[in-house]
């Protein structure tokens, strides 16, 4: 019987050899997206984090974490964890991983982890009713938190913002950080995925951010192959990765045990 990951399996690796050709592959951008950029005015940055949580609520921003997060504690029969989500933005993943735990009566303890000032305070009204969420503000490349503070650590459509060199050096820091395994939910770059979410943007907002990043996002984002080798050039430990509906990766490592 199919697992519940291989139900979700689109394989977009297989589909590029179709009617897309060599050529026709959407190149990985290195051009920053306006979120990255500093000064955003507040009011433009609040409606794009709207919007985003949007687009993980109906896109399937959710499905990959929720799939690995739940053959991780079923696996080890966890009664409770406590979870890092590095790169929070509104906090509405960690609620979701919340509300997922207050059904299952598996507790859950989650930091949500933001640089951004506006963010964190967008993160932390969202989050309010959830006394299982803490939203700090710290740099993903320098967390506030000792070794093994955390069972997992979570990055979640926040990756594909970075170099390849900066990819595997934070994958490295975070496996310090989880005592059981770093969750990374993020985009695949494919030209259907690219130009999917640019006419979806342009359906429901008008916020300039919303529509420059959206679409740079995919063309920032790697390939399952590339996201692939990006963790293994980590060597942090035992990896599992696979593709989740709609354009994305999902990748489970187990840190490697240290003295």
């Amino acid at each position: 019987m199919a697992s519940e990951a291989e139900a979700y399996r689109l394989r977009p690796e297989a589909s590029a050899q179709g009617p897309f050709s060599e050529k026709r592959r959407v190149k990985r951008s290195h051009e920053k997206e306006l979120m990255d950029l500093p000064g955003n005015p507040k009011e433009l940055l609040e409606e794009d984090l709207r919007n985003l949580r949007i687009i993980n609520r109906y896109l399937g921003g959710y499905r990959g974490i929720m799939i690995g997060l739940k053959r991780l504690v079923e696996k080890q029969s966890l009664a409770e964890f406590s979870l890092l989500d590095v790169g929070t933005g509104s906090g509405d993943i960690p609620a979701a991983i919340a509300r997922w735990g207050r059904r299952r009566g598996v507790g859950v303890k989650i930091v949500g982890l933001e640089p951004e000032p506006t963010t964190v305070m967008v993160g932390a009204l969202h989050t309010k009713k959830f006394p299982e969420i803490s939203i700090v503000r710290g740099d993903a490349a320098a967390p506030p938190f000792r070794s093994s503070a955390f069972d997992f650590v979570l990055a979640s459509q926040l990756l594909h913002h970075f170099p390849e060199e900066q990819i595997v050096a934070l994958l490295r820091i975070w496996s310090h950080i989880a005592r059981k395994a770093v969750i990374v939910s993020d985009l695949i770059r494919h030209p259907v995925a690219y130009c999917g979410i640019r006419v979806i943007t342009r359906l429901f907002t008008r916020n300039i951010m919303t529509l420059t990043d959206g679409p740079l996002s995919v063309r920032r984002a790697f390939t399952l192959a590339e996201w692939g080798e990006l963790f293994r050039r980590a060597d942090i430990g035992r990896v599992q990765v696979f593709s989740v509906f709609p354009f994305r990766v999902a990748a489970l490592i187990s840190p490697q045990s240290r003295s």
